[in-house]
């Protein structure tokens, strides 16, 4: 499968790291390298995320990545991921 990354989902991933870099720059480089490698574990095996229904009839699934949540869509043979955050924020 093909794994694409949204632009919402970049500026999510760009927004979390400029939250993070003021007070911990390796951290912040390291948490921003655990989420983009974390969904190549969904190319292996696309429906590991839980299914939400109230995408229904997309195929919207969402995995916890460390304390962050990532929600990808699949679609034919690709896999778009649309959003993160941390699961703390007041989503």
């Amino acid at each position: 499968m093909q794994l694409k990354w949204t632009s919402k989902a970049l500026s999510d991933l760009a927004r979390l790291h400029d939250f993070l870099a003021p007070v911990d720059r390796q951290a912040a480089a390291r948490i921003v390298q655990s989420l983009t490698t974390a969904p190549l574990r969904i190319a292996g095996h696309p429906r590991i995320g839980e299914q939400l229904d109230e995408f229904t009839p997309r195929e919207v699934r969402r995995i916890l990545a460390g304390k962050y949540e990532m929600r990808y869509k699949l679609h034919e043979s690709t896999i778009y991921i649309l959003r993160l955050w941390h699961t703390r924020e007041d989503r």
